[in-house]
């Protein structure tokens, strides 16, 4: 028996069927970019799936061929920062609460991240346990680009990745395709896109595992591998000018290329980024970096840099930000120091030490 969530205005889409539940983000017209109601019907239908013995499997998409999520409600977050509003705030807040529920949710949560996967989008898949890629995935933490820091555990998945390629992928912002999401720990599967429909038709009647078998295969080549050597070597390196001089003489054009892109970016939010990165390694379970992350999005909230960026990227277009200050050698460590300020009241009520749950396919 299924039961639908009427469509009309609604995005996000809800239906169970079977021993399913469905998610559908359902604004393809901006690419199902998260906005706060989205978040708020994500986890109540998520909790109270949760306590229902009917629903033993819950599979999340995106409406539309273009991808599962492209992040965040950008324009509303800019418009938000020029006027020097809060509403971001409450955002992020109940979409870190949501990541951090994903992350130990008591059921499998297949993520199916096909096509364009992005900051939010990043938050809703890949803190599940069962995230599916494909030839068409695209994913990344582009933040710096806007003068942001990578937030909805991102920080925390990127610390995680093989040597310095989290590293690499927070500062750059560059996007990875399937078998280098596998190789940083971002995905678990590759189906081909193709059998998508399939799969999760599937998961309505039969086991996890067994749906898996039936369509996982091997990803076409990714890049990333091969380039482990230089990556490993420049990120590694404790300061983004230090990283930026190594690229430089690796004698290798992709590093050559990696460090034109880093420039490019915030000199602000890549020394945030790459703080929070080392941060995150010693801070332990997800949540205590989804805390350090709500004081960091807070803190860039009324950042100068965050309204030039999205201005530049999103509003005008011009893909020309002006950064201040413009280059990493300005940025002052003690400015740095600020993003991880304590927000006392403010910050979001996470577990210090979560029970870890082992979830039984």
């Amino acid at each position: 028996m299924t039961h639908e969530t009427p469509p009309v205005h609604d995005h996000v889409l809800l239906r169970t069927e079977g021993r399913a539940g469905y998610v559908t983000l359902n604004r393809p017209k901006a690419l199902n970019a998260l906005t706060h109601p989205m978040v708020l019907r994500i986890e109540e239908a998520l909790t109270a799936w949760a306590d229902d013995p009917r629903v033993e499997v819950v599979v999340i998409d995106g409406a539309g061929d273009r991808g599962l999520c492209a992040g965040g409600d950008i324009r509303a977050i800019h418009e938000d920062a020029r006027t020097g509003g809060t509403a971001s705030a409450d955002f992020w807040r109940d979409e870190y609460r949501l990541n951090a529920l994903i992350a130990r949710y008591p059921k499998p949560y297949v993520a199916l991240m096909d096509g364009i996967v992005m900051g939010g989008g990043v938050g809703v898949s890949a803190h599940g346990s069962v995230r599916i890629v494909t030839e068409r995935s695209r994913v990344a933490m582009p933040e710096t680009g806007i003068g942001f820091v990578p937030d909805v555990g991102g920080t925390y998945l990127l610390a995680l990745a093989p040597g310095e390629l989290g590293t690499h992928l927070a500062l750059t912002g560059a996007p990875v395709g399937a078998a280098d999401a596998l190789l940083c720990g971002l995905a678990d599967h590759f189906v081909p896109a193709a059998a998508l429909p399939d799969l999760a038709s599937e998961l309505a009647t039969d086991p996890v595992r067994a749906v898996l078998e039936r369509h996982v295969t091997q990803p076409p080549p990714g890049e990333l591998d091969a380039a482990r050597d230089w990556i490993d070597r420049c990120y590694a390196a404790d300061t983004a000018e230090e990283i930026v001089s190594r690229l430089r003489k690796a004698g290798r054009p992709e590093a050559t290329r990696a460090a034109d892109t880093l420039l490019t970016k915030s000199p602000t939010a890549v020394k945030v980024t790459l703080s929070a990165l080392r941060r995150a390694r010693r801070l332990g379970p997800l949540e205590r970096v989804l805390a350090q992350e709500y004081r960091v999005s807070c803190a860039a909230l009324s950042s100068a840099d965050l309204v030039e960026g999205i201005r530049a990227q999103v509003v005008d277009k011009d893909r020309n930000p002006r950064w201040s200050p413009a280059t990493l050698e300005e940025v002052e460590p003690a400015v740095v120091d600020g993003y991880f300020a304590p927000l006392d009241a403010d910050e979001p009520m996470l577990a210090a030490n979560p029970s870890d749950q082992e979830v039984v396919w």
